[in-house]
């Protein structure tokens, strides 16, 4: 520029890096295992059954979907959630037209990140494109930091269906019905990485 020198103009993505759903791999189970006992364990004092059944990620993978969201930079795993096959239910919880999601945990190290809320929509937008026409799931009473999550999302409580009860505790159960959500939610990561199958 005359009379002032040269313009340097540097440039810097303020987009953070993409967090991609994806289903889990096998040699993944034990440390989405880690992960998932983790954060249960982070806030809240958990029976050795309820650990073991957190913990039991190879078998979920077996018989429903387990789903995990990675850091693309450093390769680490931040979240999982579980969901079922199409056309099964994975909790008592779900009927016909349902996704029923379970065991969504965020890593302790992962939290603020919005992973929780990305598994959520996930969860959501698969079952748009499986044709459904609710999202359901169960949470303990002293989750309440996922019980404003879910309302954030647009999420009620459901309490006709507050049945079940685990090691003492009657499960709030919470829906959201995809006919009349706001928006269509897409599983996109901050990068528009669908995350799908």
């Amino acid at each position: 520029m005359p009379g002032v020198g040269r313009l340097v103009v540097l440039v810097h993505s303020l987009v953070r890096p993409g967090v991609p759903v994806r289903r889990i791999a096998p040699h993944e189970h034990d440390a989405v295992a880690r992960l998932s006992v983790e954060a249960y364990a982070h806030d809240h004092e958990l029976t050795d059954s309820y650990r073991a059944s957190v913990a039991d990620v190879a078998t979920r993978a077996r018989e429903h979907e387990v789903w995990v969201a990675q850091d693309r930079v450093t390769g680490d795993l931040l979240g999982t959630v579980a969901t079922p096959r199409p056309g099964a239910h994975i909790s008592p919880l779900g009927r016909d037209g349902e996704l029923d999601f379970r065991l969504l945990a965020v890593a302790p190290q992962a939290r603020r990140r919005g992973v929780g809320a990305l598994l959520t929509r996930f969860a959501v937008e698969l079952a748009r494109e499986r044709g459904l026409r609710r999202v359901v799931m169960s949470s303990g009473p002293a989750m309440t930091g996922a019980h404003r999550l879910y309302e954030s999302l647009g999420f009620t409580r459901l309490p006709e269906r507050e049945t079940r009860v685990v090691d003492g505790a009657t499960l709030l159960a919470f829906g959201l019905d995809l006919d009349r959500a706001a928006a269509p939610w897409k599983a996109r990561t901050s990068d528009d990485d669908p995350g799908l199958p």
